[in-house]
């Protein structure tokens, strides 16, 4: 052996014994986490503090080791080789540990130590001083939840930027994440909280928006929103604004990576902590089918669930300055609108469950409000309001978006809840298939078939199957998060804003080979 070779192999011990050593490190701070289940002895804050400290320095040493001295560009090496990200052991252990703790969150938060009728103890007491300090308020098993999740996409984040650095726009977008995540989702909420202790309880995410923020028009939240004072109809207004006004103009100019890949929390968390489980989406066909067909099920059982919710409130304060009857008129007229366009006027770039979604919509709710309204009801569908609350609430709003979105990212990949499930998203997509700029171009003579850009799609979708054809790839689910372009060695792919004509072309010709080029 020669002195180079016996330096690169001490060289890669060495990197072996940091890697085990930073890991190790950062188990020792989750564990730490663990300790008020078996001992409520210790400083509450030196054990939290200690607990992220660790985690963090394991984390940022092991990050350093994979990317530190690497140069920029591509880097998903050996990612089919390694157990974690390939459903193997590690990756089915840490399936089912993410699983069990979603499942402990939403469901059983007592094994956690909350109490709703009293101090709480264990995990949850432990976050109890950084409870104290940003909103005043002793932990809950929801607070537990935010802090770790806000957590988690500050640290992830920052390995993405360390694997991506050089690509100005993945830097972008990460740090707008995180930023959004921090401050949006968890400081300012918080401290809302703690500055207006006397105002009822309504802030939660204030980034997200209905539909995503399923809970926007029930009862309860709009109760506390009008009793909020100033601030509640404010965030009120705001909320509204943002889904009718903002939502759209945002979408035409930049598509609907604007949310899914540069604010929301859900996204965020996929693009960061997600990231080595990007390659196990699957780009079957049949599974796009079956993607299209649940998402925008959902996007009817939660518009139907809404208008009950709003039918309901209307009917429980009839002092309120919206009667049951212009509510009525004016949802009916709002959907008349809204359907009638997309299924009219660009009824051929829309799939065949995208207009069923619609129609299915269109049909259901207005039948049943004008049967509600004639009769005087309370019910839409023979259903109050809570029922249908209750089943999103815990089939979607938990089970889905939770359990299933975020503990089975080392079985299906990072996006199942948006690629599957998220109503927002499936909003978004409609909006950005119809009318928006946004659209990854490709030079399909410049494709090698290499495969990087189909294998790293989060979404599912077969972009080489896009490029070797010379296609614009414009489809209502990808969310723009320019992995694809970051992969691919040629430069093929490119992320732009353009103009509408033409955005959407089907080439007659194989594998990218214009025929006026070769002819």
């Amino acid at each position: 052996m020669t002195s180079n070779s016996h330096g690169i192999t001490i060289s890669k011990g060495m990197n072996r014994l940091i890697k085990q050593s930073s890991t190790l490190l950062g188990l020792s701070g989750f564990a730490i986490l663990l300790f008020p289940l078996m001992s409520s002895s210790g400083n509450k804050t030196v054990l939290l503090c200690s607990s992220f400290l660790l985690m963090t320095l394991g984390g940022l040493i092991y990050f350093q080791q994979l990317y530190g001295k690497s140069l920029p560009g591509i880097k998903n090496n050996e990612v089919w080789f390694n157990a974690l990200t390939t459903k193997g052991v590690s990756g089915w252990i840490l399936g089912m540990a993410l699983t069990a703790f979603y499942i402990t969150i939403y469901w059983f938060p007592a094994y956690l130590g909350y109490n709703p009728n009293g101090s709480s103890t264990g995990v949850v007491a432990l976050f109890d001083p950084l409870s104290y300090l940003l909103n005043g308020q002793a932990a809950t098993q929801w607070f537990l939840y935010g802090t770790l999740y806000t957590f988690s996409v500050l640290l992830f984040g920052i390995k993405f930027i360390w694997k991506y650095w050089g690509n100005r726009y993945q830097l972008f977008r990460t740090l707008s994440v995180v930023f959004f995540q921090l401050c949006f989702a968890f400081l300012i909420p918080e401290l809302l909280t703690k500055l207006n202790p006397e105002t009822p309880y309504f802030a939660k995410d204030l980034k997200n928006m209905w539909p995503l923020n399923y809970y926007f028009f029930e009862e309860w939240h709009l109760t506390n929103l009008i009793s909020g004072a100033d601030l509640g109809y404010f965030f009120l207004i705001f909320g509204l604004i943002l889904f009718f006004i903002g939502s759209p103009i945002l979408t035409y100019f930049f598509g609907k990576r604007w949310y899914c890949s540069w604010v929301c929390g859900c996204g965020g968390l996929a693009e960061t902590a997600g990231d080595p489980f990007r390659q196990l989406s699957s780009k079957k066909l049949s599974v796009w089918k079956l993607e299209r067909w649940m998402i925008h099920a959902v996007l009817v059982f939660i518009s139907i669930t809404t208008i009950a919710s709003i039918w309901s409130f209307l009917s429980q304060n009839p002092e309120s300055s919206l009667s049951r009857e212009t509510f009525l008129y004016s949802i009916v007229s709002l959907l008349s609108v809204l359907f009638i366009i997309p299924l009219v006027w660009k009824k051929n770039r829309l799939e065949k469950d995208a207009r069923y979604a619609l129609i299915s919509i269109g049909i259901v709710i207005l039948i049943s409000l004008c049967i509600q309204g004639f009769s005087g009801q309370d019910h839409i569908l023979f259903l109050n309001s809570y029922t249908y609350q209750k089943w999103y609430g815990f089939g979607i709003g938990a089970a889905f978006s939770g359990v299933l979105g975020v503990g089975f990212y080392p079985f299906l990949g990072s996006r199942v809840w948006c690629r599957f499930g998220c109503p927002m998203a499936a909003i978004l997509g409609l909006q950005q298939r119809l009318f928006s700029r946004f659209r990854i171009t490709t030079n399909g003579g410049q494709c090698i078939s290499c495969g990087n850009c189909s294998t790293y799609c989060e979404m599912g979708i077969d972009v080489r199957a896009y490029a070797q054809r010379g296609e614009n790839i414009v489809r209502s689910s990808c969310v723009g998060c320019g992995i694809c372009s970051a992969v691919c060695p040629r430069g093929v792919l490119k992320l732009e804003n353009s103009q509408l004509e033409n955005r959407i072309s089907t080439k007659d010709f194989p594998l990218g080979i214009n025929r006026e080029a070769s002819s």
